[in-house]
């Protein structure tokens, strides 16, 4: 009985390594679709990356509203130690709206 099971199983594979190269499979079909698909893969990434690029520079422009300055350019940050004066005058809080406006009578 298992020697009927095995000699089934052994012209089952044939048979279907058959049908598989008859319909047109085979590795090197395999192989060159898959160098195609990673082709373009590869050509649609880099498609992103660059389109990508592109609107963040642009973000970064109109943000800014000038080109970055090159690091060469750019001033270095001086150690100063704060300012305690005051360049405005203070002004007088505001009063709530919700109260009648007082009317002051001159004597």
């Amino acid at each position: 009985m298992e020697g009927l099971a095995l000699l089934i199983a052994i012209v089952a594979l044939v048979i279907s390594i058959m049908a598989f190269k008859r319909t047109g499979g085979g590795m090197r079909d395999l192989r060159r679709q898959i160098e195609d698909l990673t082709e373009k893969s590869e050509q649609a990434t880099k498609g992103a990356r660059d389109m990508t690029a592109d609107a963040l520079s642009r973000l970064e422009t109109f943000i800014r509203g000038q080109q970055k300055p090159s690091p060469a350019q750019q001033e270095p940050l001086k150690d100063e130690p704060p300012t305690t004066q005051q360049t405005s005058y203070p002004t007088e809080p505001e009063k709530p709206k919700d109260e009648p406006p007082t009317t002051e009578q001159k004597p």
